[in-house]
């Protein structure tokens, strides 16, 4: 397995301006099973007031709200897309963010890391930041 150090991210100062700001969380690969780190970070993000859209390839629901088969099919404003994917699927995240021009913010979790699509992002106008888990930093700017 290669371990890439991500070149493009948020420091914590940016990383509290963005828990600061953002409202509505998209989060791709968001499982139904609750032992997953996307489902609990998700379940938590969502206890502490944020708006979780799931994005899975099935499943009507997942945490009470509707699942979306893709970034595109979201029919309302999205802030923050939160990426619980493979490093080679975030070329086309990046892509679809920047279709959007709604996304302000580009994350992806804890061993994800693709600095290409994370330098795309940033080029379009995001906040990024790679290998870092949403949940942790929240509850350490928290604390």
């Amino acid at each position: 397995m290669e371990c890439k150090f991500p070149t493009v991210n948020s420091n914590m100062d940016e990383v509290k301006e963005i828990f600061d700001s953002v409202k509505t969380i998209a989060v791709l690969g968001l499982s139904p099973d609750e032992s997953k780190d996307s489902h609990m970070v998700a379940k938590y993000l969502q206890a502490q007031g944020y708006k979780i859209v799931p994005v899975y390839p099935k499943g009507e629901t997942i945490l009470g709200e509707k699942v979306y088969k893709s970034l595109e099919e979201i029919p309302f404003t999205v802030d923050m897309v939160n990426i619980f994917r493979k490093p080679a699927a975030l070329d086309a995240i990046a892509d679809a963010c920047i279709a959007r021009s709604d996304v302000k913010v580009f994350w992806a979790q804890k061993g994800i890391v693709n600095n290409e699509a994370a330098q795309k992002a940033k080029n379009a106008g995001m906040q990024v930041v790679q290998n870092q888990c949403s949940m942790v930093d929240h509850r350490n700017l928290q604390a």
